[in-house]
């Protein structure tokens, strides 16, 4: 495509967005300088037209976008416009409020759904992509356990665990060895070194007690959790809509787990773009109910050591929450003040972790740094916004990212 047809595409999606209305060459001519004559864009609007960028509604009326043109249109921006500091600091102000993670996801949808005008969604983190930073063991009758389970996003996942016969003090001296073996590892690594040590633990009682919570962080690592999605701004978009153009809209909102499988892909992608945000438009998001609205997604809680996408939203900047307050180590390293005979258990379990084989000892260390690179490369969950193809997409995407990179920095601050 010639340079000229390109700001004459660039200049029809501009005033589209802007206006809704079919876009005429005249009206190119008169609002933008392109340097030639109305006849001369007209021609280049034929010719776009051929290619598949652009539609005419009716014969007489201008040119609009077809999603080929919004393609080639964000395609072609050179970097997201970060939003300027006024609007940064009214981010961080109607954010700092927030008293907990779930508080600060609810908040930030509401935030971005007013900013752009249309719906926005955002995710709670992963549980798959998260480090045990706490699992406690809450006895609620003779033969049931309460498993806890605290990540070091904030995320917070419980268990109901069949026991037999464990006493308060077994229990306990449980609780210390777990936590000292597991803080820090993600849940399919937890589930891996416990599932080891299981084998070793000359006590029936702990062996099935160990057991029982391995499968209980199997579960929670491979499941789904469509309810922790926080959503707004679907009112506020189908007043501003014709209804019957976004009936299938609404439809596929129904279907939480089918948009968080989309914005998931689309956030992982995010994380390897130099803009950080990824847009799918119409027919790429392959959901039929989001063939004529567009989808704009990032993701949010990359490791603090490989990512700097916080560097306008620092620490001091950011809600201190409930989520993950407190001192790590005097929390959980806690086993150190046990009694001697708790630890001796503690000891014997070190002991028996130490006269492994080092071949078993190489491969787990292996698995166990490849999840954590992995994690630490990878989004934790995503915020995105879905709207009609004619989106602002310039400000859209700026309002994303820039939400995006105040969760990033609430979660690097809880870690």
């Amino acid at each position: 495509m010639q340079s000229r047809r390109m700001m004459v595409l660039r200049a029809v999606v501009e005033d589209y967005i802007r206006s809704q209305e079919p876009v005429g060459s005249a009206a190119l001519a008169k609002h933008h300088q392109l340097g030639v004559s109305s006849a001369t864009i007209r021609n280049d609007m034929s010719a776009l037209e051929e290619e598949g960028y652009l539609i005419q509604p009716h014969t007489s009326a201008g040119r609009i976008p077809t999603e080929k043109g919004y393609r080639y249109f964000v395609d072609g921006l050179a970097a997201v416009i970060p939003l300027s500091e006024p609007q940064r600091r009214a981010i961080r102000n109607f954010l700092s409020g927030s008293v907990s993670l779930q508080d600060t996801l609810q908040r930030s949808a509401r935030l971005l759904a007013s900013i752009t005008g249309q719906v926005a969604l955002v995710a709670a983190p992963a549980l798959s992509r998260a480090s045990v930073r706490r699992i406690e063991l809450v006895q609620v009758s003779m033969s049931m356990l309460l498993a806890v389970v605290i990540t070091d996003t904030g995320s917070v996942a419980q268990h109901m665990l069949q026991i037999s016969d464990v006493n308060a003090e077994e229990l306990s001296q449980s609780i210390a060895t777990i936590n000292k073996l597991c803080v820090g590892l993600s849940l399919r690594e937890a589930a891996r070194t416990l599932r080891t040590i299981s084998t070793t633990i000359a006590s029936a009682h702990i062996r099935n007690l160990l057991r029982s919570l391995v499968d209980a962080l199997e579960d929670m690592h491979i499941g789904e959790h469509t309810h922790d999605l926080y959503m707004a701004g679907a009112s506020q978009l189908a007043h501003r809509q014709t209804m019957s153009d976004f009936a299938s809209l609404f439809d596929a909102l129904e279907e939480q787990a089918v948009i968080m499988r989309l914005m998931t892909a689309m956030s992982e992608e995010a994380s390897d773009c130099a803009s950080g945000v990824s847009v799918a438009i119409g027919s790429e998001t392959h959901n039929p109910g989001l063939l004529h609205a567009s989808v704009v997604t990032s993701g949010y809680g990359y490791d603090p050591d490989a990512s700097t996408d916080s560097a306008d939203f620092t620490s001091s900047n950011v809600g201190s929450g409930n989520a993950g307050s407190g001192n790590a180590d005097a929390v959980y390293v806690g086993s150190a003040n046990v009694g001697s005979a708790k630890a001796a258990f503690i000891n014997n379990i070190d002991n028996q972790l130490m006269n492994e084989s080092s071949s078993q000892a190489d491969v787990s260390t292996q698995e166990s740094n490849i999840d954590r690179t992995h994690r630490q490369n990878m989004p934790v969950a995503f915020i995105g916004s879905i709207g009609p193809q004619h989106m602002d997409y310039v400000a859209t995407m700026a309002a994303v990212k820039a939400v995006a990179r105040y969760l990033n920095a609430f979660i690097a601050q809880n870690r």
